[in-house]
């Protein structure tokens, strides 16, 4: 059973990859994870309490502000999860099958309100979501577009969250809520993580994959792990 960030840590690590949590699309159960308000379990693990220690809304930003071997974006379903750096050059090698992103522009798996986006993130180490926005000129009729592009970018693992950063005022001064911050991810990861997905081939990470979701449950449904994998 989760009781704190040190337990959830752990967990992931020995599981390597995992949904956000508080839903419930979970291909997969990882017994001590209990993300719903409901669980019949006794933890003191509650969402939205604030507590670094076991509010799992804060372990997100947490898992990036002290860690470099965990990603957090959403990856699973369109939806938030978790790759550990062990685990990550199989999903690169699934979803992006050795294709840079001028490639997969070029092959038609990238939209070009996509690519929008992504030369803005790329030319920036990180940049908080406010100013990807205001660069890209982003009005309320791109509104639905724009968040397609970004979810669309995060599953196929070209950009990823590197935190998150309040808005500054020409004051200087900071104010409102912080604001989700990304990076792409070549420049989130080291190079060794793509250098081994590019010894990986697709059918050898997919099954690689498939063998762990099935060792954290037997009973996983075989439609769903594909989509679980391949984004």
């Amino acid at each position: 059973m989760v009781q704190n960030f040190t337990d959830f840590i752990d967990i992931l690590n020995r599981s390597g990859f995992s949904m956000g949590g508080g839903n419930d699309e979970s291909i997969y159960a990882v017994v001590p994870f209990s993300w719903n308000e409901d669980h019949p379990f006794d933890t003191p693990v509650k969402w939205h309490t604030g507590d670094i220690e076991t509010d799992p809304w804060e372990w997100r930003m947490r898992v990036l502000d002290e860690r470099d071997d965990i990603a957090y974006a959403k990856m699973f379903f369109k939806k938030s999860g978790y790759i550990t750096k062990a685990w990550y050059p199989y999903f690169l090698a699934v979803r992006r099958r050795g294709m840079s992103f001028e490639d997969a522009l070029i092959n038609g798996h990238i939209s070009y309100f996509a690519k929008r986006i992504y030369d803005i993130v790329s030319a920036h180490k990180s940049i908080p979501l406010h100013l990807i926005k205001e660069q890209a000129g982003i009005d309320k009729e791109d509104k639905s577009k724009f968040e397609s592009a970004l979810v669309e970018l995060q599953m196929k693992l070209f950009i990823t969250i590197a935190g998150r950063q309040q808005k500054v005022s020409l004051s200087g001064a900071e104010y409102g809520w912080s604001s989700t911050v990304f990076c792409t991810t070549e420049q989130f990861w080291e190079p060794s993580v793509f250098e081994k997905a590019s010894e990986i081939g697709p059918e050898e990470a997919y099954d690689a994959i498939r063998n762990q979701i099935l060792l954290l449950n037997p009973n996983a449904n075989e439609k769903k792990i594909a989509k679980f994998i391949k984004g």
